[in-house]
């Protein structure tokens, strides 16, 4: 997604609320490698074989500084840098590949703003809370990074010839969308056995009003000409408890749902996207001590799904989306 949307988890034992006039740093990283190809919940175990998947690379490194400015309420400004790179392959007329090539693009990524409050009293629910937030995501990652692919032209005859040509890298690996947006989540924690153990929820839902980026995807399908801002979201939920005799540290297990809708809650949604949705489990760990907190998740998918995108059901057909099997979530902050 574009926006880290993850929220510590309060409520285990060593977590608590930040005090007003505080600020806290925090730097994440997200890594996964997507290239499983799905058409709906279907596993193209073709593309594997025949060596035709697209392979990405994504790294997402975050930075976010946060200012409690009372007791309730947050401010937080986020600033991601993005990496990706893309392999995928080269065919020609008969369908047959002919060679694999690479694009990459990297780049700072869409800023996000947003504040948060706790609507309950901390001072009164140190067992439980819900925090609801309401921000909005600024254009500032670059949409329309460009590479080198590499193409068949039939021509000259009889095989044609591979050719090299300057075109605007996918969807997927553009460091940014092209978009304003609006971020709306929601977090809630209960503890349980005393701070020992606590339950969880977190979801996040990143509206882009915006239809299209204008920029091109150089795809031949009817409506897939341009690339579509799509919304986003993320749904966690889950339980964390301390470990025994490590008082600093907590394990955790939960579900994971994200994706990308058919449709989007405001603006148009026509032009190209890649609709689905993966759910995982996911394990975590997180360790604090003092003004420090570390973080480790690595959720893993258990079921995928490439949905039907607006140009899919107009064309009758059903595109696919390589996804990953797991990602790598990791983050360090410091309060001071």
């Amino acid at each position: 997604m574009a926006a880290r949307l993850g929220t510590p988890v309060l409520g285990v034992q060593g977590g608590s609320y930040p005090a007003q006039g505080t600020w806290q740093v925090s730097v994440g990283w997200r890594y996964q490698k997507s290239d499983k190809h799905y058409v709906g919940s279907e596993y193209q175990v073709n593309r594997t074989n025949e060596g035709s998947e697209v392979i990405n690379h994504i790294n997402l490194a975050d930075l976010t500084v946060r200012y409690q400015a009372t007791r309730r309420i947050e401010l937080g400004l986020g600033a991601p840098y993005f990496m990706g790179t893309r392999s995928q392959v080269v065919r020609n007329t008969n369908r047959e590949i002919l060679e694999r090539f690479q694009t990459q693009a990297r780049g700072a990524g869409d800023l996000v703003f947003a504040a948060r409050r706790w609507m309950f009293d901390p001072a009164r629910h140190a067992g439980g809370n819900v925090l609801i937030g309401l921000g909005v995501k600024l254009p500032t990652g670059q949409a329309n990074a460009n590479d080198n692919f590499r193409v068949f032209s039939p021509s000259p005859p009889p095989s044609g010839a591979v050719s090299t040509v300057v075109r605007t890298v996918d969807q997927s690996i553009q460091p940014g969308d092209g978009g304003f947006g609006i971020l709306a989540d929601l977090s809630a924690f209960r503890s349980l056995a005393g701070g020992k153990a606590s339950v969880y929820l977190s979801g996040a839902y990143l509206s882009n009003p915006q239809e299209t980026s204008e920029v091109l995807t150089y795809r031949a399908a009817p409506g897939e000409g341009k690339m579509s801002i799509a919304d986003q979201y993320l749904l966690r939920a889950g339980a964390a408890v301390a470990v025994p005799k490590h008082r600093h540290l907590s394990l955790g297990l939960g579900v994971r749902w994200e994706g990308v809708p058919v449709h989007d809650l405001i603006g148009g949604s026509e032009w190209f996207r890649r609709p689905g949705y993966s759910v995982g489990i996911e394990p975590s760990l997180s360790y604090v001590k003092g003004q420090n907190t570390f973080d480790l998740g690595v959720p893993f998918a258990v079921y995928r799904n490439r949905l039907v995108s607006v140009p899919d059901e107009a064309n009758g057909t059903h595109g696919d989306a390589a996804f990953a099997d797991y990602l790598i979530l990791v983050g360090f902050s410091h309060r001071f």
